[in-house]
């Protein structure tokens, strides 16, 4: 997750992520302490490994135990779930039907079905109480078509309740796909204006607000993106302008060791990142994190600089495919037009513990193509990139 041609930032993804352990095991075991306290589990886990919590942590294993037992819980990894909870709005009734429905996934696997049948039923119960409430969410103006997505809601609740009824494993993740998706529609109709005001500093950058779905045709296949404006409006608006400008078309992948990722973007010479055609000068963009219950994004430094450590993003590095600027391991702001693929999770890096949360930027994730991202080398690259969605969202700045 480094500019390519910078010898310093040439080096294993891994053993910077080891690196950076040390600088915030303080933290971590203020935490493992706190938790546990707090925990049977906890006990059970210091139990098993005596003097966990005052052992030398350098050891790779013990490590590894820590940050399994720190991981957040059942942590989403469905890149479509993160980026309905990441909608800017504020309606109680329609995220109580959302988080049973989405809840539905953990127990399926198994075949759980009274867990199943219960989270069906919450969703049926708040649906019949609240739908006035969820209405009321939604702009006046857009309240008949909210309305029809709510009638299919309810039919699609109805459905998925027979579904389990009969035990029918795969009509239930078709039946719950596509009430999710008229969820995720009439979230979406909520959605009114942009929830906060960008910097004036980055006035001169392109600016997403709202969101984009952009299409990669890679010699290996298609991947569809969905890039988030509404929580990383810069590096958003960055990544959707130079698709729109046909930058990316035909640059080759760059598959970095230990296949933590794979990166694009490096434009063929010298230079590692986007010049300004009107300027002559390099685009750097900034560092860009949003943390759930902050009102803006942090900008301009890593969340580990500022001591917050095991952050809750609202655009985490939770999901196979999470789109990401590439920087200098240096320079927060030195980002320009690389980015890369997030590919799976070590145990460095588990979804809820996640060492890339906070030291770079998720402005997105692949919704379609996981199979043709799994194949991706480096002697693959970018045929054509296209804004097939959202375009409208593209604000230019101030001084085009």
């Amino acid at each position: 997750m480094v500019n390519k041609n910078n010898e310093n930032d040439h080096s294993s993804l891994s053993l910077k992520l080891m690196k950076l352990k040390q600088n915030f095991w303080s933290a971590v075991r203020s935490r493992l302490e706190d938790w546990c306290k707090k925990t049977m589990v906890a006990i059970m886990v210091v139990t098993l490994s005596i003097s966990l919590c005052g052992a030398n942590w350098n050891q790779l294993g013990t490590d590894s135990v820590l940050i399994s037992v720190l991981a957040q819980g059942n942590a989403i990894t469905d890149p479509e779930a993160i980026l309905r909870y990441a909608l800017p709005i504020d309606n109680d009734s329609i995220r109580k039907v959302q988080d049973a429905i989405e809840d539905i996934s953990n127990h399926l696997r198994g075949k759980r079905w009274p867990p199943i049948a219960k989270d069906v039923k919450t969703a049926s119960f708040v649906l019949t109480l609240r739908s006035d409430q969820i209405i009321d969410g939604v702009p006046s103006g857009r309240q008949p078509q909210a309305e029809t997505i709510l009638e299919d809601i309810k039919t699609g609740i109805s459905e998925l309740q027979e579904a389990v009824e009969n035990k029918d494993k795969e009509q239930v993740w078709l039946k719950r796909r596509a009430v999710l998706d008229n969820i995720g529609e009439i979230e979406s109709l909520m959605v009114e204006g942009f929830p906060f005001k960008v910097p004036q500093e980055y006035a001169n950058l392109p600016q997403l607000k709202g969101r984009a779905t952009v299409e990669l045709e890679t010699s290996k296949g298609d991947l569809t993106i969905v890039v988030d404006g509404y929580n990383a409006p810069i590096n958003g608006g960055n990544f959707v302008d130079l698709v729109q400008r046909g930058f990316y078309d035909g640059l080759p992948f760059i598959d970095l060791e230990d296949s933590f990722a794979i990166q694009t973007g490096n434009p063929p010479g010298e230079e590692e990142g986007f010049i300004e055609p009107e300027t002559g000068e390099y685009r750097a963009i900034p560092l860009e994190v949003l943390v759930k219950g902050d009102e803006t994004p942090i900008y301009g430094a890593t969340l580990e600089e500022m001591g917050i450590y095991l952050p809750d993003l609202v655009l985490p590095f939770n999901a196979y495919g999470a789109v990401a600027l590439a920087r200098p391991s240096l320079d927060p702001n030195g980002g320009s037009s690389q980015f890369f693929f997030f590919k799976f999770d070590s145990e460095l890096t588990p979804p809820g513990f996640n060492l890339m949360d906070g030291r770079y930027s998720v402005f997105g994730y692949l919704v379609d193509g996981k199979d043709v991202l799994q194949q991706l080398t480096k002697k693959d690259k970018i045929i054509s990139a296209k804004v097939i969605d959202g375009l409208d969202n593209l604000v230019e700045p101030e001084n085009s």
